[in-house]
């Protein structure tokens, strides 16, 4: 039996990178899983993945469609279990460079995504008698870098959005923790990575995560495993974060 059996997921930013592959390891798991995305090819990583894995097209920023997700995925699979906010966008932009749509931006996806994402999923959460939700937040949650305001900005927010979800929800079984990952292999980073960027001189281990080591960690988190843990931050960071 799989460490998620019998559960119901949604994964939001689904598509690609650890979205991807945090659904991929759900489903190895037992989970039946709701893949979103923006990104429309998500409906063929759903399809290579199996058939407990559902494709819904989605704008995180959208509250009406955060409706239509949850509702798709009762009529599909019943009351969900599990919320992974995964989505985010991340660019280098430097104070003066940024402008108020810019930083609008940000803070619709990063932010006031995973905002409506536990508001849409509670309901269903409590008619499943628990659940775990769990924010993708950032190292940039604890620490910023040059070029970064607006991305680390939202991310620091979404540690204050864990914790005080935690502490709202968890007479309703609810428990919601934020994960930190620091360099993953993912197309957020791709471009750095062929222009060369030195991105692991400061970390003791010196190279870049794959996704499939955070979701080792996002799965422990859905699990019952983790049945005495919420309001706290996981760091996945090859240690980078140790210094500061």
């Amino acid at each position: 039996m799989g460490r998620l059996e019998g559960k119901v997921a949604i994964v939001t930013g689904g598509a690609q990178g650890m979205g991807l592959a945090h659904v991929q390891r759900f489903a190895a798991e037992g989970a039946r899983v709701v893949l979103t995305d923006i990104k429309p090819e998500g409906a063929e990583r759903a399809r290579e993945i199996g058939k407990d894995v559902l494709f819904v097209r989605h704008d995180v920023a959208d509250a009406a469609v955060w409706t239509d997700v949850v509702r798709q995925a009762e009529e599909h699979f019943g009351p969900v279990n599990v919320l992974v906010n995964n989505a985010a966008i991340g660019a280098q932009l430097f104070f003066d460079d940024l402008t108020e749509a810019e930083y609008r931006r940000f803070f619709d996806i990063n932010q006031l995504g995973v905002f409506l994402g536990m508001k849409a999923v509670v309901p269903s959460m409590r008619r499943a008698g628990g659940g775990s939700i769990i924010n993708v937040s950032s190292t940039c949650g604890f620490i910023a870098l040059p070029g970064t305001i607006a991305y680390t900005s939202t991310k620091f927010a979404v540690r204050g959005l864990t914790k005080g979800a935690a502490m709202d929800l968890g007479e309703d079984n609810i428990r919601v923790n934020s994960v930190h990952p620091g360099n993953t292999r993912t197309p957020m980073l791709e471009k750095a990575i062929e222009l060369g960027a030195d991105l692991v001189t400061r970390q003791p281990i010196k190279r870049i995560a794959d996704p499939a080591e955070v979701a080792n960690l996002v799965l422990y988190l859905a699990s019952d495993e983790s049945s005495y843990s919420t309001g706290s931050e996981f760091i996945v960071d090859g240690g980078i974060t140790c210094a500061h």
